[in-house]
């Protein structure tokens, strides 16, 4: 029987490397943007997967159910799911300036793709 955490594992290492691929392989900006953000997508799925434990529990104890590192063995970590909801809205943020920045070069440019834009370099 396959596991909860080799599927999302899998899971994740999927996304990120077809997020990868689409970086790498696209012209259109849009469609990079689009791509990193399945990347990021994947690496939020490969963190909170680090803090999985099966049939875990919140990290609060309780005073006088059982010894502390009885409860302790149990407890799911807080720490990766506290930076997945952090890098979620670093990452919104990012997309957000990158089709902020992508619309003012179709203003400018009247074209998203990469080979069109030769010109701005320096």
């Amino acid at each position: 029987m396959i596991s909860v955490s080799a599927v999302l594992y899998t899971t994740s290492i999927i996304l990120i490397l077809l997020g990868l691929y689409g970086a790498l392989t696209r012209k259109n900006l849009i469609r990079i943007v689009i791509s990193l953000d399945v990347i990021d997508l994947g690496v939020n799925i490969f963190l909170i997967t680090i803090g999985y434990i099966r049939d875990g529990r919140a990290p609060i104890y309780v005073v006088g159910s059982s010894s502390l590192s009885d409860q302790a063995s149990r407890m799911v970590d807080p720490l990766p799911q506290s930076l997945v909801l952090t890098a979620i809205v670093i990452g919104f943020g990012v997309t957000a300036v990158a089709l902020t920045l992508i619309m003012r070069l179709y203003e400018k440019r009247k074209t998203v793709e990469v080979s069109d834009t030769r010109g701005l370099k320096w």
